[in-house]
């Protein structure tokens, strides 16, 4: 077995390992295993992989199985102690690694650790996948050290302590295996997006912790798989948000969900319909549509996870950040005065 493998998922992301494979080759130690799972590409990604980098090894899934049960499955042919899951569109630099690995290595109740997401395109400014580290706030809302909703930081060394948060952004995941495949990896009923974000919740919930490195930094593309405006992202967030909710929250969270998010939510809604963003209104409601048409499976999910419950996470912001933004804190630093 080897200590890491750094794993990459790709779906037709070509280009996207022509562009960013070669920095992760430079900066990552020999003695760490780099793997491309390949996730029934129809491009050219698995002949370029063979021609141009025999040494990396391919694991190729029949159909694209998404995010969540991609990696699953990869996982599964991967023998490492630690994995480091990386987007194909991140670019990493020296001694980015490192960091990560000593932090699992020194303390045993730290599942995942993430390093600091800047901006490929605005390399002084926060990513907004996950910049210096993830929380949620009371509805479950993700927001940063780094970026609140759509206000996104320049990075100027205000986040450059390591320290605890709720949840390591999956574009660039560094975890324990045995803890990985204790919880059952991520959430495959996910498909894509918040499955970390579950995960890193799950992962607390059986008493371990969740940290953020930044002397650790990679530089983050984003939007390569689906843009920011696309109706199928939109579903997935809405969906996957009110499902984690339901298996995760305890109760007392449980009920001011339910409660307040479905306004909120359904304002959104009116919002893109009277702007003229119909497919975002009916993405909208067709993820509260199938989240309430799984409630049988999401219900049972929840009582496996909170029978066996160690311990409440810590890290989950007790205010709205929608209410905070609207009177003027619109970064991490005010938001937490």
């Amino acid at each position: 077995m080897r200590q890491t493998a750094v794993v990459i998922l790709n779906w037709n992301g070509r280009q996207h390992l022509e562009q960013f494979l070669p920095s992760v080759v430079a900066h990552t130690p020999a003695a760490v295993e780099i793997v491309v799972a390949d996730n029934g590409s129809t491009d050219d990604s698995v002949p370029f992989l063979r021609e141009h980098y025999p040494a990396i090894k391919v694991i190729t899934l029949s159909e694209n199985y998404g995010f969540a049960e991609g990696y699953n499955r990869a996982l599964e042919q991967v023998d490492a102690e630690y994995f480091v899951l990386l987007n194909s569109d991140v670019e990493v630099s020296a001694g980015w690694i490192e960091p990560l690995i000593a932090t699992l290595s020194n303390n045993r109740h730290i599942a995942a650790v993430a390093p600091k997401l800047r901006s490929y395109g605005y390399r002084d400014r926060f990513e907004y996948a996950g910049a210096a580290g993830g929380f949620i706030d009371i509805l479950g809302y993700p927001f940063c050290r780094g970026r609140i909703l759509s206000t996104v930081e320049q990075d100027q060394g205000q986040y450059d302590v390591a320290r605890e948060v709720f949840w390591a952004s999956g574009a660039a995941f560094c975890c324990r295996a045995d803890v990985f495949r204790m919880l059952g990896g991520f959430d495959a009923d996910f498909f894509a997006h918040m499955e970390e974000i579950d995960l890193c919740w799950r992962m607390q919930l059986a008493g371990y912790r969740i940290m953020v490195e930044p002397r650790s930094v990679v530089y983050h593309l984003g939007g390569g798989t689906l843009p920011n405006e696309s109706p199928q992202k939109l579903y997935l967030n809405y969906r996957n948000n009110l499902s984690m909710l339901f298996k995760c929250a305890p109760t007392w969270q449980r009920i001011i969900v339910a409660v307040v998010r479905p306004i909120c939510d359904m304002l959104s809604a009116v919002i893109y319909f009277l702007r003229g963003d119909k497919a975002l209104g009916q993405a909208t409601l067709r993820a509260y549509r199938d989240f309430l048409d799984d409630h049988k499976e999401l219900n049972r999910k929840r009582q496996a996870i909170r029978s066996s419950c160690k311990a409440e996470s810590q890290q989950i912001y007790k205010g709205s950040i929608i209410l905070r933004y609207a009177f003027g804190k619109k970064t991490f630093g005010d938001m937490m005065k």
